[in-house]
């Protein structure tokens, strides 16, 4: 009776229904699922698509942080040691530095010590030579943490007095310092110890000088040249314009900015050599050089003041000037006179120069574009100045009146106004204000006035010594290199930079994964017999 009932009041409503009735059942259940369902999983899909989309952005953009402001691991403190082989002397550099900001050691990053004699002068005793470094290596050890030893540079760079040595010398003196070297318990191999070449020892000498002034990495044409007079060789480096065999061009690059340089040696040309061979001149009477100066038994020596009693027998000579000297015993007779000196400094300087095959030679055989732009003088140039008392500025004429004056002095006078320095300085003082003048104004055409040219020894708090710009360069090719393999360095597989972003790119996913199952709705599709319909419910957790 309940069916009957029931089947009636189906057919009451709508006489229709009764013709397929399964057929409306299944197009009120399809329509009901299918409307459900996508609204449901356009949901979930724009969610998920939200949150793939955080987790890739947020990965980029940890790894540009760690790639771009980031470095590899490295110790706080560094340390580099730089032994400078000198003609006259054996200096020590030791850097402490940060490799971020290596350039920026200061005054505090950087101390040196001096010993002497100069390696080139155990030519007769190589073994000395290692001796001689044992001094500078416990200098260095006293200056650098024993746990640092392992991983600090040392590296020896010799100069022009070892230049002037036969290579089989040269290669003697080498080995005995390498031999100190190996068991310093610095990092340190063979080739590290070396005797540079002059061209090096000049672009040295000009990187330090325009990182002092900074104006290394800018505008070459803003850049300073340096000219150094050594105790045996001069250096002249700048950027030049002008057209130039490889022999005396080098080219370097610091950051974007690369730099055509001139750079040359003049290997003898060096104020103690060319003193040295002065007085060898007038010894042995050689007639190109000093020949307006000698007479039968008697050498007038126009270069130290009058006075001074020479005991010629204790000169450093060459065998062919003491062959000279057995034979006749000459006499020198001082008679100091600036202008002869000046004259007798340019003959030397012009030693060679009828084997010159360029266009031009300015001192000896040796080619040298016209200079350009601002130089700073060091080395000997500053030593002069300073001992007579010279500023920075009007350098050479300033230098010629000094010169004037001392070379026309009394001996005896001038050893008690100059009385704590020492009398083989002194002697030289004459000589070496006028070479200056025959080499920068007579020979390179620097006018006395001219205020590009100034004397320095350092720039601030930053000395311009070329080990420095050895260090300079050496710190920034170690630096260029680190950087052109960073890639590889994070990608490593010990690379804790790696094992950073991996860790945390699974803690992002994990975290994603969480809310997203948190935030995504679990849902249900019943029906419901009352109202007759589908519906959908969420399920309870």
């Amino acid at each position: 009776m309940r069916r009957l009932n029931a089947r009636n009041r189906v057919d009451s409503s709508n006489p229709n229904e009764m013709d397929h009735p399964t057929t409306k059942k299944l197009q009120i259940r399809s329509t009901n699922l299918f409307s459900r369902t996508t609204n449901t999983n356009s949901r979930c899909i724009s969610f998920n698509n939200t949150f793939i989309g955080f987790l890739i952005f947020s990965f980029i953009l940890i790894f540009t942080y760690y790639t771009l402001f980031s470095s590899p691991p490295e110790k706080s403190l560094r340390y580099r040691i730089i032994i400078d082989g000198g003609s006259t002397g054996t200096r020590v550099h030791v850097f402490k530095y940060k490799m971020k900001n290596a350039l920026d050691f200061g005054k505090k990053g950087l101390v040196s010590m001096r010993v002497n004699p100069g390696l080139s002068s155990f030519g007769n005793d190589p073994d000395g030579a290692g001796r001689s470094l044992l001094e500078v290596v416990d200098f260095a050890k006293r200056r650098i943490p024993k746990e640092n030893w392992r991983e600090t540079e040392i590296r020896l760079m010799a100069t022009a007095g070892m230049r002037m040595l036969d290579v089989e010398v040269q290669e003697k003196i080498l080995e005995s310092c390498r031999k100190v070297l190996r068991v310093s318990g610095f990092m340190f191999r063979d080739d590290w110890a070396s005797v540079i070449t002059g061209s090096d020892e000049g672009v040295y000498a000009w990187v330090v000088a325009n990182h002092a002034l900074g104006t290394l990495g800018g505008d070459p044409s803003e850049t300073t040249g340096i000219i150094e007079l050594g105790g045996a060789s001069a250096q002249v480096t700048f950027v030049s314009r002008e057209a130039m065999l490889p022999l005396f061009s080098r080219t370097i690059k610091f950051g974007n900015v690369t730099y055509n340089l001139y750079s040359h040696s003049l290997l003898h040309f060096g104020l103690n050599v060319a003193h040295d061979s002065w007085r060898e001149a007038l010894i042995s009477g050689n007639s190109n050089l000093a020949s307006q100066y000698i007479q039968k038994g008697l050498r007038i020596d126009p270069c130290t003041p009058a006075g001074y009693s020479y005991n010629v027998d204790s000169w450093k000579s060459s065998p062919s000037s003491l062959s000279e000297k057995s034979h006749y015993h000459p006499t020198v007779q001082t008679r100091g006179n600036f202008s002869e000196c000046r004259s007798a400094a340019l003959v030397l300087l012009q030693k060679g120069k009828e084997a010159c095959s360029y266009q031009h030679c300015d001192i000896g055989s040796t080619f040298i574009p016209k200079l350009q732009g601002k130089f700073l003088a060091t080395e000997n140039f500053f030593h002069t100045s300073k001992f007579f008392g010279l500023g920075p500025q009007a350098y050479l004429s300033k230098l010629m009146t000094a010169g004037q004056e001392y070379c026309g002095g009394d001996w005896l006078k001038l050893k008690k106004k100059y009385v704590s320095h020492d009398e083989e300085d002194l002697l030289r003082h004459c000589f070496s204000s006028a070479y200056i003048v025959a080499l920068l104004h007579d020979s390179l055409g620097i006018d006395m006035d001219d205020e590009r040219i100034k004397v320095a020894n350092q720039v601030g708090s930053i000395p311009l010594d070329w080990a420095l710009g050895a260090f300079i360069m050496q710190t920034t090719a170690d630096a260029d290199i680190q950087n052109h393999n960073w890639f590889a360095s994070i990608f490593s597989n010990e690379s804790p930079t790696l094992l950073s972003l991996v860790g945390i790119f699974v803690i992002l996913l994990f975290a994603a994964w969480s809310i997203s199952r948190w935030r995504k709705p679990q849902l249900k599709t019943i029906y419901d017999l009352e109202k007759g319909r589908y519906i959908t419910t969420r399920v309870g957790r």
